[in-house]
């Protein structure tokens, strides 16, 4: 199957200049860009779609362009934004530039015939004086053609926040990317999500205005340019995808674990995960049918979903991080804690309630089991928690405790010297966390 088409057949392909032009020129090795603003010092899972298409015209043969918005960042795209965004500083955009070369990396090679390489749009736009950049690059839009933009026109209607000028103005700085990079890196196509269909085709529209203004339209020796956009990833209850219940879902593991990753993916619902096997995996259409159709008769099992969370956790935090978070998963159901390394136990249970507990409130190196219950808050009284202990629904470090007199251990319960894990039914968790 050509890329063109596996692009189609996956949903990806959204929108696009020229199907046609574009199938021929996916044909052959070229350049293209994608653009990341550095609102944040990483990108997140809907950032996903971009990332994961660019790797797959990278492994196609194609040379990815990275464009990180030193410059578009300090504007703010009005795309898909009911308000102004919030203006960042330099010293926040440059630090979170770093972040995103970071994320990146993850996803698309450095190295070799085609490798990645990533371009700060400071860089050429940073030293153009206003008055230049609007005679030699406004003159070439018209307020009218910029007034039907969907971007723009979309604010204009909302009467409460309508749109600044400074936001106004972006659409000429991203189209001034892509002429910049097609004179100077030979970058004939731009993607992006659906919402940057009209920055896109303005920079289409500039670049070869430029090359005509130059007079290489008329000697044919104009680029043949080229762009297509994807779907915006929405849940199917036509929420915005990337978030889960506790906020945002990041690539970089200090701002969500490899294991809340994991979990993430692995509980897609069953009306989204087939699609976005589709947008995101790397397995063949045919496999992916056969994933759907084991979703339709045995759903309890949760292939599709298990597929898809070791796809992208070995992806993105490697096959190592992968085999450890399996490995907490397996324990957490049917293995001691114990088997776990200290890094994985505090990701499983980074969003568990936790209690502080010195050491010295353990009488002789003790405490009744019902008193870290009722301390923990996993029940509310030591009644109830005599009550829930009897009737088998009390967990120590994942073993039942069937015993109200049970008493644990400082010597013998402690996990790394420091944390104890309390589970009341089958999801309910409490750690108990040891203080000098």
């Amino acid at each position: 199957m050509s890329l063109f088409n596996e692009l189609k057949d996956r949903g990806i392909l959204f929108q696009s200049t020229d199907e046609k032009n574009l199938e021929k020129a996916l044909g052959t090795p070229l350049s293209f860009y994608c653009g990341f603003d550095p609102t944040s010092s990483s990108l997140h899972v809907g950032s996903m779609l971009p990332l994961i298409t660019m790797r797959r015209l990278q492994l196609a043969g194609h040379r990815p362009i990275v464009v990180v918005g030193g410059a578009t960042g300090m504007v703010g795209d009005p795309s898909g934004k009911s308000s102004e965004r919030v203006l960042l500083t330099q010293e926040i955009v440059d630090a979170n530039i770093e972040g995103i070369k970071k994320s990146v990396s993850r996803f698309l090679s450095f190295e070799g015939s085609h490798a990645a390489v990533i371009q700060n749009n400071l860089d050429w736009t940073g030293g153009i004086s206003y008055i230049h950049f609007l005679r030699d690059i406004g003159k070439h839009f018209t307020v009218n053609a910029m007034l039907g933009k969907e971007s723009v026109r979309a604010r204009l209607e909302d009467r409460e926040h309508g749109i600044s000028y400074t936001e106004f103005s972006y659409m000429l700085l991203q189209a001034f990317d892509f002429a910049h990079l097609a004179k100077n890196m030979n970058c004939s196509m731009q993607i992006g999500g659906s919402d940057q269909w009209g920055n896109i085709t303005a920079g289409i529209d500039l670049t070869r205005r430029l090359r005509a203004s130059e007079g290489k339209e008329e000697s044919g020796d104009a680029l043949h340019l080229h762009a297509f956009t994807f779907p915006l990833v929405t849940k199917a209850d036509g929420q915005k995808f990337g978030k889960s219940e506790s906020g945002t879902v990041w690539i970089d593991p200090e701002k969500t674990t490899p294991y809340q990753f994991y979990q993430f993916f692995l509980q897609t619902p069953d009306s989204d995960v087939i699609k976005l096997l589709k947008f995101f995996s790397f397995k063949s259409i045919e496999e992916i049918r056969r994933l759907e159709e084991n979703l339709k008769n045995q759903p309890e099992k949760r292939e599709a979903q298990q597929a898809l969370a070791r796809e992208l956790t070995a992806l993105v935090h490697g096959e190592d991080e992968l085999s450890r978070i399996t490995q907490a998963s397996e324990a957490l159901f049917s293995r001691d804690l114990r088997t776990l390394d200290h890094t994985t136990l505090k990701q499983v249970f980074a969003e568990a309630p936790s209690t502080s507990v010195t050491r010295s409130e353990f009488v002789d190196g003790q405490m009744s089991l019902i008193d870290l219950l009722v301390r923990s808050g996993l029940c509310p009284s030591k009644g109830a928690a005599r009550k829930e202990i009897q009737g088998g629904g009390i967990y120590l470090n994942n073993e039942r405790c069937g015993d109200a007199a049970t008493q644990v251990s400082l010597a013998a319960d402690v996990l790394f010297n420091e944390v104890i894990v309390l589970r009341k039914g089958k999801k309910n968790y409490a750690l108990i966390q040891l203080t000098s």
